[in-house]
């Protein structure tokens, strides 16, 4: 094998399965336990409509191949494990986004590419931070998860990795992974996912690291990652038989060893340290309460069953779209208005259920329905911090502080300022939380992107926001009979609009731009910030402020710029213009739009009648249509 200039990822549900099976079986010790809280919906309720299951089977085979004619060498064998050193060349593009490297699933199979980073990525940490140490490896079940599986096992075992936990059938939920991560004391995890993006062969992959305290790796880390797979020269890959996903247990080669756990145990466990599930369950189960929660056959398909049914005793026809697909059923998994419209559609209706959620593509985003009322993400996220501490026993003693991302709405603020707590507004990218929590300062936060967590993990955690919500529907309703009326969504978020007044809140996104355009777009609206003063006119707005938003970390003193174009008026109205860096393709333009309300009586007012005349005063002031030629946003939320 040495002598190879070759050596292949066989997909594991190919036939090539069996004769790696054979092969482990000759080289390794496998240990496999009986059981799993870890299972698929099988309801014709959860599976699609459209389509059947995808099969994992695959024409192509993945490769690491030598990139000059000479051949890979041996450079080690340690305990009987060959490893070898494989040459290859930089690859451009590698660069990360606001969450890790995301293109198109066709780049990622391309020769070398997820190998190059891979192995840049170890490059760029300390040994101390991964030799003989503890990773683990998870995903949202997408298509090229498995084959991407047993190429980051095979570098990370070549670079002197002492031990991968991977997620059976490769899946583990991103906030999952923070868990482990946390709770095993690992040195760190791979997250394989584009989060909310499409997923299948002509769509969307992502990989992304995570440090020791479960949180996305510092800018610090990722900048080295990109400057590494600038001037790669070899892959060090150990010469292994693929991993079998699909079994529990524990297989050694030599001193490395590969666990296949059980996905949503340790996840599980830390929900009910958190949550009264005894509480939230008295809710759910009622037969005058009706649930839903949409997977949108991504990876929280995978624990809706175990929590939601299991454990808190909703009936399987509540989960829909509970199957995990590798093309999320061709849906875009995306918890929103627009690509979650079958969810809405039924708590729209006449005789919807009471409360309705959804989580997307890798679980750690949401979105909260009332029967016939949208929970904006700014909103959910200040009213769970304002309720937190009577209905969630972690928070008893009360949150720390609480944080926003910058183009966030206001309504966190005025509830960190009512309940006397520290309050952070840092930039889009949840690694911004992880310094303030880790540092004792911060609790609760959220982004407006769909984006709700606390300091229990290190990412935004769909499920955790999901059980908030139910356990303060449930606190408001704990001593309702059976007959009376129940608090609704709807009346805890009128409540709070009472009590702190109303933030009407848009964003406005363009997916898929010409960069050219979206980027002179932005450079526009930066010069105009800078000569823009106070006091200055728009329309009928008065300036109090134009900046492109920069932040100094308050624990560890580092500075990021170019966060933002804000525009703030003297009323407290924002507009805010930014590029988004999750997609894959194009450019995303992302237009936020903000105005505070406090008269009750028009609380109720749609919120797109509401912002008009600060929507056309965005639209004219950054002159959208003229640089992007788009005549409408993709999504309004």
């Amino acid at each position: 094998m040495a002598s190879s200039s070759c050596f292949r990822i066989e997909n594991i549900f190919s036939s090539a399965l069996k004769h790696s099976n054979a092969n482990a079986n000759k080289k390794a010790n496998v240990f496999s336990p009986q059981f799993s809280s870890f299972s698929l919906l099988s309801s014709s309720r959860l599976l699609s409509p459209k389509l059947p299951l995808l099969k994992s089977s695959f024409s192509h085979s993945l490769s690491i191949r030598a990139s000059s004619p000479s051949s890979s060498t041996t450079i080690a064998e340690p305990e009987g494990i060959k490893i070898n050193s494989v040459p290859t060349k930089p690859i451009d593009g590698q660069k990360t986004g606001t969450s890790g490297l995301r293109k198109k699933v066709k780049v990622f199979m391309e020769e070398n590419y997820l190998a190059n980073w891979i192995q840049a990525l170890f490059n760029s940490l300390p040994a101390e931070d991964y030799k003989n140490g503890l990773l683990v490896l998870g995903g949202d079940g997408r298509y090229f998860n498995k084959e991407a599986a047993q190429i980051i096992i095979k570098i990370a075992a070549g670079n002197g990795v002492g031990k991968i936990l991977v997620g059976k059938e490769g899946i583990m939920s991103t906030p999952a992974v923070s868990a482990v991560i946390r709770k095993r004391e690992a040195n760190g995890g791979f997250i394989m996912s584009a989060s909310h993006n499409p997923g299948g062969p002509e769509y969307d992959w992502g990989i992304k690291f995570n440090y020791s305290s479960g949180q996305p790796a510092p800018e610090s880390i990722t900048d080295k990652i990109y400057g590494n797979t600038l001037s790669i020269s070899e892959i060090k890959i150990a010469e292994i038989p693929d991993v079998d996903l699909s079994r529990l247990g524990v297989t050694k080669y030599g001193n490395f060893i590969v666990e296949v756990v059980d996905p949503v145990s340790d996840y599980l466990e830390l929900m009910e340290n958190v949550f009264d599930f005894e509480l939230i369950r008295s809710l759910v189960s009622r037969s005058d309460f009706r649930f839903i929660f949409d997977a949108m056959h991504a990876v929280t398909g995978a624990y809706a069953k175990p929590i939601f049914v299991d454990k808190l005793g909703a009936s399987l026809d509540s989960i829909s779209n509970g199957v995990p697909l590798e093309d999320f059923g061709h849906g875009h998994p995306d918890p929103n208005l627009t690509y979650a419209k079958d969810l809405v559609k039924i708590m729209y209706s006449e005789n919807g259920p009471d409360f309705g959620a959804a989580s997307d593509g890798d679980g750690d985003r949401n979105m909260i329905l009332g029967k016939e009322f949208f929970v904006t993400p700014s909103d959910s996220v200040a009213i769970i911090a304002a309720n937190a501490q009577g209905a969630i026993p972690y928070f008893k003693s009360g949150p720390k502080g609480l944080a926003r991302s910058m183009p966030t709405s206001g309504a966190l603020d005025r509830v960190a300022e009512k309940l006397s707590l520290p309050f952070f507004e840092v930039p889009t990218g949840w690694k911004f939380f992880g310094n303030l929590m880790d540092a004792g300062k911060l609790s609760i936060c959220g982004e407006e992107s769909f984006g709700t967590g606390s300091d229990h993990i290190r990412e935004k955690d769909g499920i955790w926001a999901v059980l908030a919500w139910l356990s303060i529907i449930a606190h408001r309703n704990k001593d309702k009979k059976l007959g009376d009326k129940l608090v609704s969504v709807a009346d805890v978020v009128k409540e709070h609009w009472a009590t702190y007044g109303r933030n009407f809140f848009s964003r406005y996104d363009y997916e898929e731009c010409e960069s050219e355009g979206a980027n002179k777009m932005i450079e526009y609206l930066r010069d105009l910030a800078s000569k823009s003063k106070p006091g200055e006119k728009y329309g009928s707005y008065v300036l109090q402020c134009a900046d492109d938003f920069k932040y100094t970390d308050p624990v560890d003193g580092s500075m990021v710029s170019k966060q933002g174009v804000r525009f703030i008026f003297t009323d407290g109205s924002r507009i805010i213009f930014r590029l988004s860096g999750t997609g894959s393709a194009g450019a995303t333009v992302r237009m936020y739009i903000e105005q505070f309300e406090p008269d009750v009586s028009k609380h109720e007012l749609d919120a797109q009648t509401a912002l008009k005349p600060l929507i056309d005063l965005a639209l004219s002031v950054s002159k959208l249509k003229e640089f992007t030629g788009r005549e409408k946003p993709t999504v309004i939320t």
